[in-house]
């Protein structure tokens, strides 16, 4: 777990542990993985998220990131990690929790992404598992937001199997990919249960995954991000990391 003093400590956050994969702040030694990995998936992640912009995989770019994120974790605004596999420590995607309102609100909102070549195996749900307590317990939040386009299954599946639940629509409410696009918005508060993952004979899976009845028909007003809807996958350097007074409440 993070302790409020290490977020606003020079040091670098403590690394999250999840069940095969491990979240923790970035650095500049993660460009390469980090550029090779976004440029591998363009085609995979553009559909859902902002468009890029021309020098966006460059390492002054990257360098640029790191310290607009540095203040914003400085500030208490925004959290972003980066998510890798345990077992060889290969870069995967990313996770923020970004907008970070504090006093009677005490909220946020989740991004991530995950690189084409390892979507699909259940790794964003274990970094999300490993994660949420986190936020609720060591951060203070009360509710976690989350949007997805109206035209993705995968991330309504995996927020739903991390407790989320779907609030309403907002029209046009993000721009992706240079169109204002409809979404839907998920919340979780932290009195709500993680669901558990069930044990079948072809292995582990989430809930959602073992209902029967199509997506749209038992949830007509959900929708979903391919893996995550924006991005927001800010880098931070624990060099430009400085101590800038209690967290706001």
């Amino acid at each position: 777990m993070w302790r409020l003093s290490s977020i606003l400590s020079p040091e670098v956050l403590p690394v999250i542990s999840g069940r095969r994969v491990y979240l923790r702040v970035p650095q500049m030694r993660d460009f390469s993985d980090w550029r090779d990995l976004r440029e591998a998936s363009r085609a995979f992640l553009t559909p859902w998220e902002p468009i890029w912009p021309a020098d966006d995989l460059t390492k002054p770019a990257f360098r640029r990131r790191l310290r607009r994120y540095a203040r914003d974790i400085v500030n208490d605004e925004a959290y972003p990690l980066l998510v890798f596999r345990t077992a060889d420590h290969s870069l995967l995607g990313g996770v923020t929790l970004s907008y970070v309102r504090r006093g009677i609100c005490q909220s946020a909102s989740l991004g991530y992404w995950m690189g084409a070549s390892h979507a699909g195996q259940g790794l964003m749900s274990d970094a999300l598992r490993a994660l949420l307590p986190v936020a609720h317990d060591s951060l203070g939040l009360h509710r976690i937001e989350a949007a997805c386009m109206t035209n993705n299954e995968p991330s309504l599946r995996l927020l739903e199997s991390v407790g989320f639940q779907c609030e309403g629509i907002a029209r046009k409410y993000l721009c992706i990919n240079g169109e204002w696009q409809d979404h839907f918005l998920h919340a979780r508060l932290a009195g709500d249960p993680m669901v558990p993952r069930y044990r079948t004979y072809m292995g582990t899976i989430e809930p959602s995954q073992s209902r029967s009845a199509p997506l749209q028909a038992r949830r007509p007003f959900e929708a979903q991000d391919q893996m995550g809807d924006p991005p927001l996958d800010g880098m931070l350097d624990e060099a430009i990391l400085r101590p800038k007074g209690p967290r706001r409440r």
